[in-house]
This record gives C-alpha cells, structure tokens and sequence, in this order.
C-alpha cells in the first residue's frame, strides 16, 4: 500500500490528439517516427488536418502526466500520487482535469486564462509514433504556484519526485526548488532523458539538475545523443548508462541508477557500477496498437513498485507489464484495473 501523495509529478500537461496518419502527412509535415518535438510554424496547420481528415481520438497526455496516470493506476489507491502542471481555461482543460481525477491523481493545475490547453499531435503508422507537442498553456507554469502554501504542501508530503526533461524548457526554477528540498530531506528525486533534442539543446540546463538525479531514465536513442553530446565517443548503451552513474552527485545519501529502456531489446539498469539486462515481455506484431506512452508507461510502472520500495527488479517488472499493456491499446490508456501479482 502506498501512502497518500508519496509521488508527486510536475511536467507539461498535453491533451493528445491521436490517430493513424500516412508516410505523406509525416513527409508533408517533415515528422520522423519515433521522435518527439515541439511545434514550429510548419506545423501550425497540422493539428486542423488531424481533425477533419483522420479519426483522432482525445487522451489526457503528456510525458510527466502519462507516468504519474499509470502509477496511480498501478498502485489502486486514490491520492498516493499528485501532479502539477499548467492548462488554459477551456474545453481540453475541463476534460484534462475530469480524466485525471477520475483517474485518482490528485492534480494541482495551474490555470493560464489567457492561453489554450497544450496539445500534443501522436502520428502513428504501421504502430511506431510521432510527437509534436504544441505547448500553449502547459508553457506558462510559474513558480509562484508551486510556491503557494496548498501546492508546497504537496512536495512536502511527497517522497519521491518525477519531472520528464520536457519541463526543463518550462520552468527550470521549479525543478530547482524540488530539486534542492529532495536533497535536503533524503528524498528521491528523479528525472528523463524525454528526447534527443533536450539532450541536444537543453544541455546545460539538464547538466545543471544532474547532480540532483537519483534515478535517470531514457532510452537508447536518447542515451545515445546524451553521449554524443557530451563527447563520449561511444554508441555502446550499457556504457554510457555507466557513465551517466558516475557524474557529480549532491547528495551522497542515494547512488545514481540509470534506466534504459531500448523497445523489444532488454532494459538496461546500471548501479553501482555493473550492469543488469532485463528483458521485455516480447509482443506479437499483430497485437500491438501503436507506441506511444510505452515509454511513460514503463516509468509509471517502475515508480508504482519503487514507492512501495520493491527491490529493482520488480520496478523494471512493474514497467514492463504497463509498457506492455499500453502498448496494445491506442494512447497511454489502461483498462480499470491492472492484472500484476
């Protein structure tokens, strides 16, 4: 059983607008599968195209909010996780915070009554997926709001803290300040990888958080980008899961684990200097839906057996078995209840 408000998320909260497109409307837009970006001016027309050509579904989404979603899911008692985040004052809103509530997530949004509700574009063909997020609202977190005595609250009671790396282009002094109370009370303080571009070009500012992380999370793509620009000279996964292990920590009290996820290859945990493999449950291409959220979802499941402190190999079998079950449905979806013992 988990606490209330054990984990707490803070992060961009998207709704998706999801469906299966073709290779022309990724070439027409310049999308590449299984990347995630933010939206420029060429994408400006693309979200109206989804809607009147495709049959788009809506989902509550966003990295940070997706593994929040399925942890509660995974742990089944109300309120042990909370999420904050920013929406606008609209129709995606409402529906946002109607789906998470529902969901048990006790969330905190900040409202932007002058910007739209973020979204995010999922592409998918043939399974793979594409994210171009259009952040809107979700840009304009403040720290002021987290800073109010009802939010801090919520950092307070929680133990371990998850950010996807999308949010370091948000708001980088609320990851400071959870950063920095994470470490002075012996709390768990994690973050992602999330997409070669944060590696690429919010180096810096992830640099700066690195020392912070307890746990780092990624995939093989990202990992190896995070290498490249870091001049490591080297492709090899498990390698720079090592050395992403070894970089400065802030506090000594918690070493540094690193989680690679590398689709249908195994998980890769380093810890302590070695390196476990472990691997996913192996899906048939008949049955697999579409990709998006398996990542989130991998984490979500991983926090739901860490909060109740499982030993690292039941956290990469919680993520697994939620990877697993989103992967076989359209978005980071889960049926009521979950079938893991």
């Amino acid at each position: 059983m988990a606490s209330e408000g054990i984990l707490l998320g803070m992060g961009n909260p998207l709704l998706d607008i999801s469906c299966v497109v073709d290779e022309e409307f990724l070439q027409k837009y310049d999308i590449k599968l299984n990347n995630a970006i933010l939206a420029d001016e060429k994408h400006q027309n693309m979200y109206e195209e989804m809607a009147t050509k495709y049959n788009v579904e809506y989902i509550a989404g966003g990295a940070t909010q997706n593994s929040i979603r399925v942890a509660q899911w995974m742990l089944q008692t109300p309120g042990s996780t909370s999420f904050m985040g920013c929406i606008g004052k609209d129709k995606f809103g409402e529906e946002m915070t109607k789906s998470s509530k529902q969901a048990g997530v006790n969330v905190h949004y900040y409202i932007d009554e002058t910007t739209p509700t973020g979204t995010c574009a999922v592409c998918v063909v043939g399974g793979e997926r594409s994210l171009v997020a259009n952040l809107s609202a979700a840009n304009c977190y403040k720290s002021e709001h987290l800073k109010r005595p009802e939010n801090w609250a919520l950092v307070e009671k929680a133990k371990y803290f998850y950010i996807a790396g999308f949010f370091l282009t948000v708001s980088p002094d609320s990851i400071q300040l959870v950063a920095e109370h994470a470490a002075a009370n012996n709390k768990v303080f994690m973050m992602n990888l999330s997409a070669p571009f944060i590696c690429e070009f919010y180096k810096d500012a992830q640099d700066k958080f690195l020392p912070y992380m307890d746990f780092v999370f990624g995939n093989e793509t990202e990992a190896r980008t995070f290498s490249k620009v870091h001049g490591w000279e080297t492709d090899n996964v498990e390698e720079i899961a090592v050395k992403i292990c070894k970089l400065p920590k802030a506090s000594g009290r918690h070493k540094r684990i690193t989680v690679i996820t590398q689709g249908a290859d195994p998980v890769c945990v380093a810890d302590d200097g070695k390196v476990k493999k472990f691997p996913v449950i192996l899906l048939p291409k008949e049955k697999l839906v579409d990709t998006n959220g398996a990542g989130d979802a991998f984490v979500g499941g991983f926090l739901s057996q860490l909060v109740q402190e499982k030993p690292i190999e039941e956290c990469v079998r919680g993520g697994c078995y939620a990877a697993d079950v989103v992967i076989q449905r359209s978005g980071c979806t889960f049926p009521e209840k979950p079938d893991f013992n």
